[in-house]
């Protein structure tokens, strides 16, 4: 029984340009020719194209099966191997399609964890501060993840801190000093009740320095001069509050 490259092809169910292709790569053995020229397939041809169709099916690609050889039928360990690689990768189109199915339930914004789009969802955030929670989600570990998630998911509604999202880039200093002022208790308030944002930084991947240099790369490229400045006005109210608190014996 001989066939030719065509017939060969069809009875395997790949293509001309397959078959070539597996010679060139010596996955498959250049087969006898006839007197014509033209090449004669055997059974053992068709049984290795089979082969090779199969294990291109289950997912493996042409290396590894050209690794393999021709004399394993039932190669265990590569099977196995494939076996572990596709269930990581179903896992992880699992978590693809529940993210999904959030983002097209709720309609949030894809650049979020899932955690944090629904916040950014119902409007809770400024643009500066959801840009700052993308570059948060980029630098922090799981459990500081978790802890700004806890704080944006309850954060109370309030006027000054509204104030602050809105200030214009040239505010006057008079004003800046005097919002600095009216949100310390606003922050006071946050901190007392989500304490483990104090060590927000303790599982970051690449460390607390490399998370807080990034996160102060961020402020300066999201937030305005106004802005940065109630800030840097904000640290030293707050200790300031603090210690006074410390005194009177109040946290």
């Amino acid at each position: 029984m001989a066939w030719s490259t065509r017939e060969i092809a069809e009875l395997a169910g790949t293509s001309l340009r397959a078959v070539r292709h597996y010679h060139e790569i010596g996955l498959v053995a250049e087969p006898e020719r006839r007197a014509n020229g033209y090449k004669q397939y055997g059974v053992a041809h068709l049984v290795r194209l089979l082969r090779i169709k199969r294990l291109t099916d289950l997912g493996f690609s042409l290396t590894q099966i050209a690794a393999m050889g021709e004399a394993d039928d039932h190669p265990e360990e590569a099977l196995r191997t494939l076996d572990a690689e596709l269930s990581a990768t179903i896992e992880r189109l699992q978590r693809a399609r529940v993210e999904l199915g959030l983002i097209l339930r709720q309609s949030v914004p894809t650049d979020l964890p899932p955690d944090l789009a629904p916040v950014a969802a119902e409007g809770q955030m400024s643009e500066a501060d959801r840009s700052l929670v993308v570059v948060l989600s980029r630098v922090l570990g799981p459990q500081g993840l978790q802890s700004y998630a806890d704080m944006l998911q309850n954060l109370p509604q309030d006027p000054v801190a509204a104030e602050f999202d809105s200030l214009p880039a040239d505010t006057g200093e008079t004003v800046r000093q005097d919002l600095a002022e009216r949100l310390v208790p606003y922050f006071r308030a946050l901190h007392s009740e989500n304490p483990t944002l104090r060590d927000a930084g303790a599982d970051a991947p690449h460390g607390a320095n490399f998370a807080q240099d990034t996160v102060d790369k961020a402020l300066n490229d999201v937030y305005n001069p106004a802005q940065l400045d109630v800030m840097r006005r904000l640290r030293p109210l707050l200790r300031e509050a603090k210690h006074a608190g410390e005194v009177r014996g109040v946290s």
